[in-house]
């Protein structure tokens, strides 16, 4: 169990921010941080991993203090047992994907190193360099890197920002498997309301520096409505087509969301369109306001 309960004070572009936050995380859980950017969701994500530290309260894990201010309590990063995936990759560029992975594990512990080069799907990709690699190939480099001294938490700070989509949906079923394989514990920063959907077990959603909601994605998202769905009012700023199906781009707030959708469901839209977001057992839908009703029952 982990058990976040911290303050922080500082500065960003001009404005005060203040972070006030408590949380509680099961083992095995894999938790979303979803939010605007500014709402903290990367801030508490340091402070968990020991790179920022609180200006009051603790954090503990399993009844093992890691912060505690008023102990004087700060563990440093690496007695943590954290391990972290940035959005740059940070990757060795000078080592090979299978070297990166080494240096994190050691050479006396060639057989994991294997293990996590066959989790992460990269046996082909082993020899390379980083520079001859996809930006999903290398967060998947990043993510077995950050295996590699058998953390018991994982930090993911938006690992798929960058990514087209059939990367990033790769890269969510891969991580996905990894984490039940390991029997992990994982924290993410997201955007994407689908990965939220998707992949977490929890989600917390921060505004402003505190928690807003916690809970199941489907009670969260489902409490806001009786009817059992969210819905984000939004703009369509990209329609591409992605094999069979279409990739539909909404802009909602400071996020864009990626919503599938069939030939004959984006026929009668066009980029600019002002749509509605709306899901119903995890089915996300975009619809015209005021033509949601034909869509779903109510009753």
């Amino acid at each position: 169990m982990i058990t976040v309960d911290i303050r922080k004070k500082f500065a960003s572009d001009g404005r005060e921010f203040s972070l006030d936050v408590k949380m509680e995380v099961a083992q095995n859980a894999f938790v979303a941080l979803y939010g605007k950017s500014g709402s903290g969701k990367t801030t508490l994500l340091r402070m968990i991993a020991g790179l920022l530290e609180p200006d009051d309260g603790v954090i503990t894990v399993d009844g093992v203090a890691w912060h505690d201010k008023g102990e004087s309590i700060n563990l440093a990063p690496q007695k943590r047992g954290v391990g972290m995936v940035f959005q740059d990759y940070a990757l060795f560029p000078n080592m090979t994907v299978f070297e990166n992975i080494v240096y994190a594990a050691g050479k006396n512990n060639m057989d994991w190193v294997r293990r996590l080069v066959e989790a992460a799907n990269l046996g082909s990709l082993q020899s390379r360099n980083p520079a001859e690699l996809s930006g999903g190939e290398k967060q998947r480099v990043a993510v077995a890197r950050a295996l590699a001294r058998k953390p018991g938490l994982l930090l993911l700070d938006e690992p798929m920002s960058a990514l087209d989509v059939e990367s990033r949906a790769g890269l969510q079923d891969e991580l996905l498997a990894m984490h039940r394989e390991f029997g992990l514990t994982t924290i993410m920063v997201t955007h994407e309301l689908s990965e939220v959907f998707k992949m977490a077990t929890d989600v917390f959603i921060l505004e402003a520096g505190r928690v807003l909601r916690r809970g199941k994605p489907s009670g969260v998202y489902s409490d806001q409505n009786p009817a059992g769905q969210f819905r984000f009012a939004g703009e369509i700023s990209a329609i591409e087509k992605q094999d069979v199906v279409y990739v539909v781009s909404v802009i909602v707030g400071n996020t864009i969301v990626k919503v599938m959708a069939a030939e004959e469901e984006i026929s009668s839209f066009s980029v600019g369109d002002k749509v509605l977001l709306i899901s119903k057992a995890f089915n996300p839908h975009i619809v015209k306001p005021g033509l949601e009703l034909p869509f779903y029952n109510r009753n």
